[in-house]
């Protein structure tokens, strides 16, 4: 496959909603739906930054149809806020993009280990909010993006210590999160089979994406060290995030793209060039731990979807 930004089909008359749009792969993701005619909502922490990127936005696309809302993925009670803002508009994409890597250990504004928490739970709780603006009857079915990572392939979930309590490894607690964020998006995909629902969930990864993000956990802990090591990466190393973000626009707006999937960079060792679908880890093809994690997640935010538990052989 040699897919590329331009191939992204028409997206006019399309809403479509991305969490962290404000930097990185989600202001390029947004850039390129709203070239291509897309209303996009960017959900963003900072409404500040928010506006910023959006300014940056229309640079570019000058006709661009944006709206910044407020969402703090660290507070479910900013989720539950912006979920309430857009209970009445059709939303027929939700790219479930911000996130955080590599930080030392901190804690949300609910008492959850930050990067299980926002990884995985502010977006879970905001998908389950936001479900019954996804969901359509009848034409183009809407769909659920989660932006996993490649690391999700070390990733082990600790039911006997999510929060990573009582040891903490911030790359074992990152892994822990994007497997989880697989695990939920194949999870969601055998839900809306089950209930005959037209909507589609599937996860996506960057590869190596030259970002913000990967200097966040060095600069929370004070490590030059690691932060010079960082650049350096990044610039020999990395590819551009506006190749990064190609996966999430593939599963965004392919009509090819499939529910249950997983996407990612089709080059050298899945870390760069164009999207393909692939394989993810075994352990996130576990429908005994992703249903699991679906009870733990929907008691730990106070968020219940609508949908049935997957029987018989419905798998994504």
């Amino acid at each position: 496959m040699s897919w590329t930004a331009g191939d992204v089909p028409d997206q006019r008359g399309r809403t479509i909603a991305i969490t962290g749009a404000n930097s990185g792969l989600g202001l390029e993701t947004t850039r390129e739906l709203a070239r291509n005619g897309a209303t996009v909502i960017m959900a963003t922490r900072s409404t500040e930054r928010g506006e910023e990127a959006a300014r940056d936005v229309r640079e570019d696309v000058p006709d661009a149809d944006l709206r910044v809302e407020e969402c703090d993925l660290a507070n479910l009670e900013s989720v539950r806020s912006v979920a309430d803002r857009l209970a009445d508009e059709p939303i027929d994409v939700l790219i479930n993009n911000a996130g955080v890597m590599a930080i030392p250990r901190s804690e949300t504004d609910d008492g959850f280990e930050t990067q299980f928490g926002v990884n995985h739970l502010g977006h879970f709780a905001l998908t389950g909010l936001l479900l019954e603006t996804l969901t359509t009857d009848e034409g183009e079915p809407a769909r659920v993006v989660t932006v996993s990572s490649g690391v999700h392939e070390r990733g082990e979930i600790d039911f006997d210590d999510l929060q990573s309590a009582d040891a903490y490894d911030k790359w074992a607690a990152y892994a822990q999160s994007k497997l989880a964020n697989v695990l939920f998006a194949y999870e969601l995909e055998r839900r809306f089979l089950t209930a005959g629902m037209n909507a589609e969930s599937m996860a996506v990864h960057p590869g190596y994406a030259n970002t913000r993000l990967q200097f966040r956990g060095p600069e929370r802990s004070g490590s030059r060290l690691r932060k010079t090591a960082m650049w350096v990466l990044n610039t020999v190393v990395a590819q551009s995030a506006a190749m990064g973000a190609l996966p999430t626009l593939y599963a965004a707006t392919a009509p090819e793209a499939e529910g249950g999937a997983y996407y990612g960079p089709g080059g050298l060792l899945n870390m760069r060039g164009a999207p393909e679908r692939q394989a993810s880890s075994n352990p996130s093809y576990d429908e005994e731990t992703a249903r699991r994690l679906w009870t733990v997640s929907e008691a730990l935010t106070g968020v219940s979807y609508d949908l049935p538990e997957p029987k018989g052989d419905v798998s994504a």
